[in-house]
């Protein structure tokens, strides 16, 4: 299964108190597919900088680099087309554009925002990461 992970989930995936922790343990199971673009990372360094600090940003990258090389359960896009599907926040559009040109699954997120998505024709389909947890993840040993 693929996803995208929003950048307000992948806060919530580290931490002592990370409430989404099980979705970061199931890409170091390897039991899902994370797909990212260069636009995201980036998004996630400057938040990670802004909201935690330069180090848990480095920490982050290390982590994505890691579960690259030994887990293989990154897939790098760069889309080449901007699909528009999410009009009330253009710069989320990035997760959207990744998610479709991956032919991902999901967009986990909080935002609602990309309520949209679901709405615009395309294969991958906004989740809540309690829901995902619960429908994907739950019952598989991680919780």
């Amino acid at each position: 299964m693929i996803v995208c992970i929003d950048t307000n989930v992948l806060v919530g995936m580290f931490g002592r108190r990370a409430p989404w922790l099980a979705l970061r343990q199931a890409l170091l199971d390897g039991r899902i597919l994370w797909a990212l673009s260069n636009e995201i990372v980036l998004e996630y360094e400057e938040i990670f900088t802004r909201e935690m600090s330069a180090a848990k940003a480095m920490t982050l990258l290390e982590f994505i680099e890691l579960v690259d090389e030994t887990r293989g359960v990154i897939r790098y896009l760069s889309p080449a087309y901007r699909f528009l599907t999410i009009p009330a926040d253009a710069d989320d559009d990035k997760f959207a554009d990744c998610a479709i040109a991956a032919h991902a699954d999901y967009v986990i997120t909080e935002d609602r925002h990309f309520r949209s998505l679901a709405g615009a024709g395309y294969k991958p389909q906004p989740i809540t990461p309690e829901a995902f947890i619960t429908q994907h993840l739950a019952g598989n040993g991680t919780l």
